[in-house]
């Protein structure tokens, strides 16, 4: 057989690849001392080892597209499904433009802007990004974004730490679970303790008697709050937090879109305001990529984590662009960094940006109100249902709102309305081992695809499940 294509470099031939040539794999182990490749593992204990993948004989490219192909065929397209997914996760349509302009070289292929005389374009766009979230948030600064939203919520956990003392972090029992989670990984390092302040059963938000019980306690280094909250409810009380929570720094995690109609929180107070961006000009994409975002105060801004590009002026006195804030040990002294995981999502960062450029302020208005209006005639249409509380809680919504079963599992519910081809919301139960279950909830998000017959297309569903329908 034909050895493989060969490139000519001066008066050698090189290989394209190596070749798994036996004669070079006996020479090897040879000048190792060692007898065969078993051998070379030998430190590795066998319990650790991977044995055989029965993979079988090496198939030519022409089989193996077919057998993707084969395999693919097997996939549920989402498009085929009505849809009522939501949380942090948001489904909404991305114009064209956006991917066209994410996929310019510049932006696509750059990486990190440490020249800013190579790199005006990206530092600029990336200080556009900034002032959209600090317009958004209402506070004085924002950074060049980090991984998530989840991972947002833990550093401002560390940062409110150094920037006032105690060992106590509130948030509310509401939050998803997925997020205290997080919290309790970021708490457990420094030996910081999450504590949870349990919500009014009525309205499903927050119970402020019981948070100015643990204010009253002390030893509290800040306060979690989310709007809308993990119920998808939005807490009348929140303005009034800060004033609750006197010098403790306030911490309110938002959905850039509900802050396109809302009050930003930096009006009423918070001292951080971090967010998941992806619902602006990602897809779901099983998860990811995601977006966090993170605006504080300036007086603190030393102390928040990332990058963070700033204006100023070159030698010729013309507005320029650099990375004026990097705070993580790449750049600084391990001692002086205020993270040692965080970083930037550029491109997803003018996602995010290009898709609030290309709406503009009253297309992100209308967006958020339309969800609201879908949201509200699907809560009303699922509230007619037998053995179903729609919406469970009596504060307001915009687009998500939770439901309760009063038989039967949510996970079964959602489970058989999938095969029904309606993906019906998120179940809220907590799987972590050890939990206690709650009472059978699920989020459901109303999305811009949630029209009358979308609508009617779950409620026949639900209702042909929950009167004792065929599986």
């Amino acid at each position: 057989m034909a050895g493989p294509p060969c490139a000519t470099s001066g008066n050698q031939t090189v290989p394209r690849w190596i070749r798994d040539d036996p004669r070079e794999e006996a020479a090897m182990l040879g000048e190792l001392g060692l007898r065969d490749i078993e051998e070379l593992f030998r430190d590795v204990p066998r319990k650790a080892r991977v044995g055989r993948l029965g993979l079988g004989a090496g198939a030519d490219e022409r089989a193996v597209v077919q057998e993707v192909d084969r395999l693919l065929s097997r996939n549920k397209p989402y498009s085929r499904f009505a849809q009522f997914l939501g949380g942090r996760v948001a489904t909404r349509y991305t114009p064209a433009a956006l991917d066209a302009l994410l996929s310019r070289s510049e932006f696509y292929t750059s990486y990190t802007p440490y020249q800013p005389e190579a790199s005006q374009g990206m530092l600029q766009a990336l200080f556009e990004f900034q002032s959209l979230w600090v317009e958004l948030s209402g506070l004085d600064v924002a950074n060049a974004s980090l991984y998530d939203g989840a991972s947002a919520l833990g550093e401002s956990l560390l940062f409110c730490r150094r920037i006032h003392d105690g060992r106590r972090f509130l948030i509310p029992a509401s939050l998803p679970w997925e997020e205290k989670s997080v919290l309790a990984n970021y708490a457990s390092g420094p030996d910081l303790i999450v504590t949870e302040i349990p919500y009014d059963e009525t309205t499903g938000c927050l119970d402020t008697g019981r948070l100015t019980e643990e204010l009253a306690r002390g030893d509290v280094f800040g306060v979690l709050a989310d709007l809308p909250n993990g119920f998808g409810h939005l807490d009348e009380a929140l303005p009034d937090l800060k004033s609750l929570a006197k010098d403790v720094p306030v911490v309110v995690h938002a959905d850039p879109l509900a802050l396109s109609v809302l009050e930003p929180p930096g009006a009423y107070g918070a001292d951080v305001v971090v967010g998941e961006g992806q619902g602006f000009g990602l897809p779901p994409s099983f998860g990811g990529p995601l977006l966090g975002l993170f605006a504080c105060r300036r007086e603190h801004v030393r102390q928040a984590p990332g990058r963070l590009v700033g204006a100023t002026v070159d030698a010729r006195g013309e507005r320029a662009f650099c990375l004026t804030l990097t705070t993580r040990e790449q750049h600084i002294r391990r001692s002086k960094a205020t993270s040692n995981i965080c970083t930037n999502d550029s491109l997803i960062a003018l996602g995010f940006l290009f898709y609030a450029a290309l709406q503009g302020p009253r297309g992100l208005a209308r967006i958020a109100t339309e969800l609201s209006e879908h949201a509200r005639t699907l809560a009303a249409a699922l509230g007619e249902i037998d053995g179903l509380d729609a919406p469970r809680f009596e504060s307001p919504f915009l687009s998500e709102f939770t439901i309760e079963l009063g038989r039967g599992s949510a996970a079964e519910f959602l489970e058989r309305l999938a095969r029904r081809k309606v993906l019906g919301g998120i179940d809220l139960a907590d799987p972590r081992p050890g939990r206690p279950r709650d009472p059978e909830r699920i989020l459901v998000a109303a999305t811009e695809t949630t029209d009358d017959r979308a609508i009617q297309r779950y409620v026949r569903a639900a209702r042909s499940i929950l009167e004792g329908g065929a599986p």
